[in-house]
This record gives structure tokens, C-alpha cells and sequence, in this order.
């Protein structure tokens, strides 16, 4: 199932013409052991209508889609996965209203829901800490305002950065409240992991990272020239450069702070994944976690959350 995905717009509009073809692909990945029943966990199930699964064990009902971002969806499977492609196969990503056009959706509503719950399939399960060197610091996002950490008209985001090299590996991205010592802690203890040696500025509520099982590194900035922020935490600068280029660019900015996270998710998803020789591979991948990743109803959507504890 590794190499099972679309390489061309062409190959993909072959694959998935029907509703059936896109079932069936949707099936092999969420079961590619074998059924499951998510009622007594029984092995085998017998077609039934619509596209359903019956249990044999306990005669339990299910789709593929129950229990997945694609639960209750009125959109057809086949819009579902051109909208997969059309977020993964461009370097930046799509906008809600570029999608709707894409799709001939009937509403940019339609569109924006489509796309957060995309990006809550973005951060796989389980997925692996940092380790080794790794950048870690601050950085504002939105409006002009008044300087400082955490000031009011922005909203404050840590950033995380695995050294490979001279490059960057893998990120980690969170909104934060403030930059105390408990939400920057947090974050880095849900991203990096223990023994990983952390570099940050000499910015005070970093202090104690040692006591949490962390090499702690630091390059004080007080009293150097504006230019040393970047020279000693290359990574991080870097990305946050591409971040808010990102959400200028791709986004025009509107991003409310309250969905912020998972535009994060996002960005931290095609960062990540920026070398993959397929784009193909990104469709796949993204179906995948798809498959794997609880419904997310409207209302959830729209209300935004507190920042989420996924950054493990």
C-alpha cells in the first residue's frame, strides 16, 4: 500500500471517478490489516447497502468513514479527495476560496469547513518528539502593535527547530497565552524529547529546563546587535520568516487567532514534508491520517479552541 497513490491530476481523475473506487481506497487504508468492527472489534464483516460493513460477530453496522474526518460529510468522497490533492499538490497550499472555485463548491462556507477539517488530519498520531539540537523561540503573528512578548494586538507562537546540520529538520509550532515559564515549558516537553539539548536565548522563563531532563543551551542576546537574534537561533528565525510569509501570502493574513493552531498544523505538515520527491505522496499521506483522525463537527470548527496539547 506504501506506493498506492496517484502521481498525476490525470491518474487521479482516472482512480477516483466514482464514489465506489473512492470507498474501496479509503477502505484499504483505514483497514489495511482487515475489518474492524469499532463495536467488538470482531475481524470479519459481509457487505451491506449503502456502502456499509456488517459485522459477523455482533451484526454491528459501519461505514469507513464513521469515526473519521469524513463522518457526516453531504460532500461526495470524490470532492473530498480532489480537495486532498489540491491542498498537497501545490508547494503553499490552497485558500478556502480557491478551493470553492477549484470545486465549483456552492459556498465558501463549504470550503472553509472542508479545509479545517483537513487540517486536523494534518498532525498524525502518535507522531515522534524532536531530539538532538534543537532551536526553540518565540515569535509574534498578525497586526502591527506595541513591542514586547505577548503583546496584545498579536498573537505569541513558539517555534521549534531540529538541527540537521547547517539545515533544519523537522518543527514543532504552538499558540501560546504568554511567554511564561509554564506554557514555553509545556510546549517543549510535549515536543522535544528528554536528553534533546534545547538552545534558546537567555530569555528567563527558560531557566530550569535542566531540571526537567533537558541539556540546556544558552545564548544570551542583552546588549548585542539586533542581527545576533538570528545568527544564534538560525532555524527558528527562519521559519518564522516562512511562516508569516505563508499565512500573508496563501492566507492574506485572515487567519483568526482562535483557528491559528491549526494553520500552524499545517504549516508544520508541508514543512516537514518539504523534501518528498512525490506530491503524490503528500496526497497519500494526508488520506491516511484522514482515516485515522476522530469527526470534527462544525461547531467545534467555528469555535476555535484552547491551544491543543498535540505538539507530542
Amino acid at each position: 500500500m506504501i506506493d498506492d497513490y496517484p502521481k498525476t491530476l490525470f491518474e487521479l481523475e482516472e482512480r477516483f471517478a466514482t464514489e465506489d473506487q473512492c470507498r474501496a481506497y479509503l477502505t484499504r487504508l483505514r483497514w489495511s490489516e482487515g475489518f474492524s468492527c469499532p463495536r467488538c472489534e470482531g475481524q470479519k464483516a459481509w457487505p451491506a447497502q449503502r456502502g456499509r460493513q456488517m459485522c459477523t460477530s455482533c451484526r454491528h453496522q459501519t461505514t469507513v468513514t464513521a469515526g473519521t474526518i469524513f463522518q457526516d460529510s453531504r460532500l461526495p468522497l470524490r470532492s473530498w479527495l480532489r480537495a486532498i490533492w489540491q491542498v498537497t499538490s501545490q508547494k503553499n497550499g490552497a485558500s478556502a476560496l480557491g478551493v470553492q472555485r477549484v470545486l465549483g463548491l456552492g459556498s465558501y462556507q463549504t470550503a472553509w469547513t472542508l479545509l479545517h477539517k483537513l487540517r486536523r488530519a494534518m498532525v498524525r498520531p502518535g507522531r515522534d518528539q524532536l531530539t538532538g539540537r534543537v532551536e526553540v523561540d518565540e515569535t509574534q503573528v498578525g497586526r502591527a502593535g506595541s513591542k514586547g512578548r505577548g503583546s496584545p494586538t498579536k498573537t505569541l507562537i513558539v517555534i521549534a527547530a531540529q538541527e540537521d546540520g547547517k539545515g533544519i529538520g523537522r518543527i514543532r509550532m504552538a499558540r501560546i497565552p504568554d511567554g511564561s515559564a509554564e506554557y514555553l515549558h509545556g510546549f517543549i516537553q510535549r515536543a522535544v524529547a528528554r536528553g534533546s539539548c534545547v538552545h534558546t536565548d537567555g530569555w528567563k522563563p527558560y531557566q530550569g529546563l535542566a531540571s526537567l531532563g533537558y541539556e540546556h543551551e544558552v545564548s544570551k542576546l542583552k546588549g548585542q546587535p539586533l542581527t545576533a537574534a538570528t545568527e544564534e537561533l538560525p532555524r527558528v528565525h527562519r521559519v518564522a520568516s516562512l511562516l508569516k510569509r505563508w499565512l500573508l501570502g496563501t492566507h492574506q493574513g485572515a487567519v483568526a487567532p482562535e483557528h491559528l493552531d491549526y494553520y500552524l498544523d499545517e504549516f508544520t505538515f508541508r514543512f516537514n514534508r518539504r523534501t518528498s520527491a512525490s506530491r503524490g505522496k503528500l496526497f497519500f499521506r494526508l488520506v491516511e491520517q484522514a482515516v485515522q483522525v476522530a469527526p470534527a463537527p462544525y461547531r467545534t470548527l467555528v469555535g476555535g479552541t484552547e491551544p491543543p496539547n498535540h505538539n507530542q
